[in-house]
């Protein structure tokens, strides 16, 4: 178990001014910030980022969602990262999200889902290295 994970606020939540309401989230819930940065991916960015998700009928959406707009990328710290942002996070469907977590105040749908949240240790630090060298980590 790692204790740092990998998140990205989406462009929806970004265009929607909710960039510092998430991060104060986020730090309110004893995350500490150890790399962050405000970009736009291109297509093949996007693309490579979600290669995971290639075979699947959303991904072309996915892609051009995430390419659409700004987001913040960020590695976050503490003691069990993974499963406590995803938990802080909730459920992909805000819908189905739990009153408080971030996806239930900030999300519009299960594609414009506000942050992006690791699903495991070894994909926390392959997203990280994705957005972030080790100069740029802290």
């Amino acid at each position: 178990m790692s204790n740092r994970t990998f998140t990205m606020v989406k462009p929806d939540a970004t265009g929607k001014g909710y960039t510092g309401a998430i991060l104060d989230q986020i730090i309110k819930a004893g995350f500490s910030i150890k790399a962050m940065k405000w970009t736009k991916l291109t297509k093949e960015q996007a693309g490579e980022f979600y290669a995971v998700h290639k075979e699947r009928p959303f991904y072309g959406e996915l892609v051009e969602f995430m390419s659409s707009g700004t987001i913040v990328a960020a590695i976050l710290e503490k003691e069990n990262a993974v499963a406590d942002f995803r938990t802080l996070i909730g459920a992909t469907n805000p819908a189905n999200a739990e009153e408080g977590t971030i996806r239930k105040k900030f999300a519009a749908s299960v594609g414009e889902n506000a942050v992006h949240g690791s699903d495991s240790d070894e994909n926390a630090a392959i997203e990280g290295d994705f957005f972030f060298s080790a100069l740029e980590r802290f």
